[in-house]
């Protein structure tokens, strides 16, 4: 039934990424207080955030990363083993792969934040579970629509996510899921989602910038 199914956020940012100040104490209460069921922190190129917050919460936090290839960005959830920026597309979703990690791939059509040139993505595709077909950053809903419609084209499923870097962008994309408890088992029901989404407005952009001016002058005076 619906109500044992898992609400689900598969996209977010904590501290541990350069252009977030969200804290993990701040991010699992946020979770809690808004029902959501599982938590896949995916910060830019580094698990080590989502691993702190895993051991706080290891019922609501996946370890998930984002990471940014030689071509555009995966977005992995189960991930066991940090996989670092700048490779090319095959050798990252290799060591995904050989850690068993659940892949799909972020804001694939948004070029603005290192979207995916159509050769490039078609190429990677028989080595993904998904793509994302909602991300509730993305600058104009067109880019979503043109992901739902390549998904569907290519039979492939998709994830949802608010790509928070605010704790009050948490649970602005969700996907109610039934009940799993690894990648495989992940991938088994992903396309039984049911999605629940509304786009952020365009300044909370702003607020990514500012973490990044904050971090850089943080890091400057602390020198």
């Amino acid at each position: 039934m619906m109500n044992q199914w898992l609400r689900v956020e598969f996209h977010c940012h904590s501290l541990y990424s350069p252009d977030s100040l969200n804290s993990l104490e701040g991010m699992i209460e946020t979770a809690h207080k808004k029902g959501i069921d599982r938590l896949i922190i995916t910060d830019h190129n580094t698990i080590a955030g989502a691993v702190r917050a895993h051991e706080m919460d290891p019922e609501l936090i996946i370890v998930g990363e984002e990471i940014m290839t030689q071509k555009g960005e995966l977005l992995a959830a189960f991930v066991k083993e940090e996989v670092p920026a700048g490779l090319e597309p095959e050798e990252a979703l290799r060591r995904l792969r050989e850690q068993d990690a659940f892949i799909s791939v972020s804001h694939p059509f948004d070029h603005s934040r290192a979207g995916w040139a159509v050769a490039d993505l078609e190429a990677i595709l028989p080595y993904v579970d998904a793509i994302e077909v909602f991300n509730a950053r993305c600058w104009h809903p067109s880019l979503n629509e043109q992901a739902m419609i390549f998904a569907g084209q290519h039979n492939l499923s998709g994830t949802v996510g608010s790509d928070a870097h605010m704790l009050f962008e948490l649970g602005k994309a969700n996907l109610l899921l039934p009940p799993f408890m690894n990648a495989r088992e992940l991938a088994a029901v992903i396309r039984d989602g049911q999605p629940e989404t509304s786009m952020s407005q365009f300044w909370v952009h702003f607020g990514s910038t500012y973490a990044k001016l904050y971090k850089s002058v943080f890091r400057s005076s602390s020198v």
